[in-house]
């Protein structure tokens, strides 16, 4: 039986790897129901946030749909980012269901929902030196192979939108050569 009855994840997920997909199993070990929060909506298109709202969202339902896991345990929200941290947390609690639980290992995030009387839970890392968004753009801009770290749908969205291409401009606009930092 679940602890809690609904969950709240949030990410960015640029793009939605591996290690998010294990986020995603672990909360629903301790929740009915999750809400996966996509933030940043508002943003894409930038180095550190190649892909859109839409796209993400479209690449988690996917991911959640490879891996078996009950579509309807899952809810998938966008969300902008606020003008300041201090708003952050009321313009969730507007967007999303009721949920009595926050899963993150964002610092500040974490500080943010414990302030507002949250129970925050820390996810285990899953291999967090492969799988985390940095390494996966980082891959994509130097033509090393990314597709082993994200699951095999998210790998043909990103191919459909065209996402590496859209990350090399990206990187080659913001004067780079390699790197992402």
């Amino acid at each position: 039986m679940s602890m809690w009855r609904r969950g709240l994840l949030v990410g960015r997920f640029q793009p939605f790897h591996l290690g998010h997909l294990h986020a995603v199993r672990y909360a629903l070990e301790k929740v009915e129901e999750l809400c996966i929060l996509v933030g940043s909506a508002d943003k894409s298109h930038q180095l550190d946030n190649p892909f859109t709202a839409g796209e993400r969202v479209y690449m988690i339902k996917a991911a959640v749909e490879e891996a078996n896991i009950d579509c309807k345990r899952v809810l998938i929200i966008p969300l902008p980012d606020a003008s300041a941290h201090s708003l952050w947390v009321a313009s969730v609690k507007a967007n999303v269901p009721k949920f009595e639980v926050v899963f993150s290992n964002d610092p500040l995030t974490r500080r943010l929902f414990k302030e507002e009387g949250f129970t925050v839970l820390d996810i285990p890392f899953y291999e967090r030196s492969t799988f985390s968004a940095t390494e996966v753009r980082r891959r994509m801009i130097s033509g090393e192979p990314w597709e082993e770290l994200v699951p095999k749908s998210v790998a043909r969205i990103i191919r459909e939108v065209g996402g590496v291409d859209r990350l090399k401009q990206l990187n080659q606009r913001n004067g780079h050569t390699h790197s992402v930092n």
